[in-house]
């Protein structure tokens, strides 16, 4: 997969060549290339924002900057349509089925987006060339789209074949399976008075299963129970009810529904 970057502050983006990213970038499993959207500018101040028509607080990152560096990446791979994602509050929220998705594109570029934002028109014109999608981590504000790049070029990027050395630690973690995931321990078995959860010492490992499923309904249901009525309550086996009952939901006209508060 190769993976473009185009931002004011590219030293914002040194994250990306430590750990698993890092590595795999070395090993030419993922191509992740940095730009400097400052590099596509003309005058000697290198001009990439001015004041919004209208009126309002802020400044606006001109459209003219932008096309240039999206031109040069386009130009610099003509074989495939690349996917532009420009990080925005107003955008589809991100999660892990959109990274699965990205995943499995082979060219992903992602525009950094500063101050009040992108000139809209600039975003237009880029359809012609690019799908684009804006994308939103969450309901909160960020000072740039930086910190948003990390966290998607890091989720969608360990999905890719080779970059995560386990390919099994992919399927047992939170959001895989629509559910948190159990909590996990290691040595020592007891740890200042409080003890490893038996069964985990047991060797069963179909009591060990078991019991990490149930974990798994129960920490959904009290950390996040908006995400079980995505499950698909038809699937459910009786243990997993038992869980879910025991923590106030229970299946209703064939959805999953709290019945205790």
């Amino acid at each position: 997969m190769r993976i473009d970057v185009v931002s004011i502050f590219p030293e914002y983006l040194a994250a990306l060549e430590l750990s698993l990213i890092g590595k795999a970038r070395q090993d030419g499993v993922l191509d992740v290339r940095i730009h400097d959207l400052r590099s596509f500018t003309t005058d000697r101040h290198r001009t990439v924002d001015d004041t919004p028509y209208g009126g309002g607080a802020g400044m606006v990152m001109k459209p003219e900057p932008w096309a240039q560096a999206l031109e040069a990446v386009r130009a610099d791979a003509p074989a495939t349509r690349p996917t532009l994602i420009v990080p925005s509050p107003a955008g589809a929220v991100f999660d892990q089925a959109m990274a699965h998705e990205l995943a499995g594109h082979d060219h992903l570029v992602f525009a950094c987006g500063r101050y009040e934002g992108i000139d809209e028109r600039a975003v237009d014109w880029a359809r012609d060339e690019f799908d684009v999608r804006p994308v939103s981590l969450g309901d909160y504000v960020l000072n740039g789209g930086e910190v948003a790049v990390l966290a998607m070029v890091e989720a969608v990027g360990r999905l890719i074949p080779g970059v995560v050395g386990n390919p099994e630690s992919l399927v047992e973690e939170s959001h895989a399976d629509g559910l948190l995931e159990y909590p996990v321990y290691t040595k020592p078995s007891s740890w200042r008075g409080r003890d490893v959860p038996e069964v985990l010492l047991s060797g069963n490992h179909a009591k060990i299963a078991q019991w990490r499923r149930l974990e798994q309904f129960k920490r959904t249901a009290d950390r996040r129970p908006d995400l079980l009525g995505r499950v698909d309550a038809g699937a459910l086996r009786k243990a997993d009810l038992a869980a879910l009952r025991a923590a106030g939901f229970d299946v209703v006209d064939g959805r999953l529904t709290r019945t205790q508060h």
